[in-house]
């Protein structure tokens, strides 16, 4: 009886290994988020930006082919990320603010929260040219959440492992 129950058993996990998994298109509609920039290293800006990278670059290609502008992303920055915007640090942050700008370019909308810039010694000529600067990172996010967008809080740890030592 052991024997034939280890033998079934055997042969589910066999069946089980070989199915893969299958890809699922979700049905997007109008899909718009609002993103929360609170970073406690100013360089963590980059991975924050992969995020809005990994939420947009999946629309615009097949099978959705949706056009960035039309998407509704905003970033809300009110951390001490803030500095890589000031224009007197291009120079130390060119490869995030170029990443920035190029976002811009395809409708992102980069907003700084006033209360943070003020915090920094910030006025709204301190930022670059695609900036907005509005009274409250808070007040911002609310704004947004209640016009439909979707929130999302970038989670930045640091990598321990090389995806070669984990694979």
């Amino acid at each position: 009886m052991y024997r034939s129950l280890i033998l079934a058993l055997l042969i589910w996990v066999t069946a089980a290994d070989t199915q893969a998994a299958k890809t699922v298109y979700t049905e997007y509609e109008e899909p718009k988020v609002v993103f929360d920039f609170f970073f406690a290293d100013p360089r963590h800006i980059s991975s924050g930006l992969y995020w809005v990278r990994a939420y947009m670059n999946p629309l615009i290609e097949e099978p959705y082919n949706l056009a960035p502008e039309f998407m509704g992303i905003v970033v809300v920055i009110h951390g001490t990320e803030i500095v890589t915007l000031a224009k007197h640090n291009y120079g130390k942050y060119k490869e995030s603010v170029e990443r920035m700008r190029y976002y811009a370019s395809l409708g992102v909308q980069f907003r700084v929260c006033a209360l943070a810039a003020e915090d920094f010694g910030y006025t709204a000529d301190a930022f670059h040219e695609f900036v907005s600067v509005v009274p409250s990172a808070i007040t911002e996010i609310a704004h947004w959440q209640q016009k439909g967008h979707g929130l999302v809080i970038p989670q930045i740890r640091e990598k321990i492992f090389t995806t070669e030592e984990i694979r």
